[in-house]
């Protein structure tokens, strides 16, 4: 009896053992499940938000691949290319910032969104993606857009008439009509940037008269202020770079002047209308001396360029196998440096008017 007590005690201490090891077994796949499911779940997250590049694209945000897949179909010049890539490397690196703020619970009113999506729209309107005008041919090459006045059209009326009046005084040389081109294009760019903005205060407008509770309508109300407030500001800097234009066409550029380049000279006088000390100052004009010297080497290499892409029309025209290969070469390293630089000078403008707005330079940061 006593034998056959020991053997159940056995048996069930076997079993007991068995279960145990099933349930520890259980647990373990359990805990390895759950432990895989959330990676599996963060990194279809950062999928989705991050929009993860894909071989063969250019961004990681699908709407921007598919702006520059269109562009490189269209008879864009190749600087006019590269100047875009540029554009849009520095929209893909917000929009992707943009999602990682919005995931952790910030912009709940929708500025940051609203001003992203207003910049994508500028890019669109910039270079003809809109679908409102055709795009330039691509025989209007880069530099006969900067020096032949007889193919200069500007979509503001005002800015073709100063225009035609700058290029008939006879006031002006070839580098300064160069130059001037530039300034007029970075205000027709202004002028863009405030009529999308102005289109879009205008929608916000009819989406207030329709909000639905009394705490909606508050903040809307403050969204909307804050969207009329923004495009005072835009209006005024667009006024006072007219003027300026205005100004350099009567009296001409001065040869004492700090700066030249039109984005450093905006800036200059941003920082000269800000409460900085003298040192502060000298600190910002060291700062935008190599910024300008930045700006010119992108000119350099817009030129470079386009003189590259006419050589290879003329080596493909004329069946020149020889020197076929090494100009391809030389022109695909350009290509790549244009777009470098470009959107190094469009990253270095953006951080220094967000440091000038928030009062000063970072002296770590220069």
């Amino acid at each position: 009896v006593a034998t056959g007590g020991g053997r159940r005690s056995g048996n069930m201490a076997a079993a007991e053992e068995l279960r145990l090891r099933v349930a520890l077994i259980l647990l373990l796949l359990l805990g390895g499940f759950m432990a895989v499911r959330p990676q599996a779940a963060d990194k279809y997250s950062r999928l989705k938000n991050e929009e993860e590049a894909t071989p063969g694209k250019e961004f990681r945000v699908a709407k921007l691949s598919q702006v520059w897949d269109k562009a490189q179909r269209l008879q864009l010049s190749p600087v006019k290319l590269a100047e875009l890539h540029s554009d849009l490397k520095i929209q893909d690196k917000d929009e992707l910032n943009w999602k990682k703020l919005k995931a952790d619970g910030f912009d709940e009113d929708g500025e940051k969104e609203a001003r992203i999506r207003r910049n994508f729209n500028v890019i669109l309107t910039k270079y003809k993606l809109d679908g409102r005008m055709k795009t330039m041919p691509s025989e209007s090459n880069y530099l006969s857009d900067l020096g032949d006045s007889e193919n200069d059209v500007f979509d503001d009326p005002k800015l073709e008439k100063l225009w035609n009046k700058a290029t008939t005084s006879g006031k002006f040389n070839d580098e300064e009509v160069r130059k001037l081109r530039r300034e007029f294009l970075h205000h027709q760019d202004k002028i863009q940037e405030y009529h999308i903005l102005r289109e879009t205060v205008s929608r916000s407008e009819d989406i207030h008269q329709n909000a639905i509770s009394p705490g909606e309508a508050h903040i809307k109300e403050d969204l909307l202020h804050t969207k009329h407030a923004e495009l005072k500001d835009k209006h005024r800097n667009v006024q006072e770079s007219f003027g300026r234009l205005r100004k350099l066409i009567h009296q001409g550029y001065d040869e004492d002047s700090e700066f030249s380049e039109p984005r450093v000279l905006e800036l200059w006088d941003m920082a000269k209308q800000s409460n900085f000390s003298h040192d502060e100052l000298d600190s910002i004009k060291e700062e935008l001396k190599h910024f300008e010297v930045k700006i010119e080497k992108h000119h350099h290499y817009q030129e470079q360029l386009d003189l590259s892409h006419q050589k290879l029309k003329h080596v493909e025209s004329i069946g020149d196998k020889e020197h076929l290969s090494r100009n391809k070469e030389k022109y695909k390293m350009l290509t790549e440096k244009t777009k470098e630089l470009g959107y190094k000078v469009k990253k270095h403008m953006q951080d220094l008017l967000a440091r000038l707005s928030r009062g000063g330079l970072n002296h770590n940061e220069l």
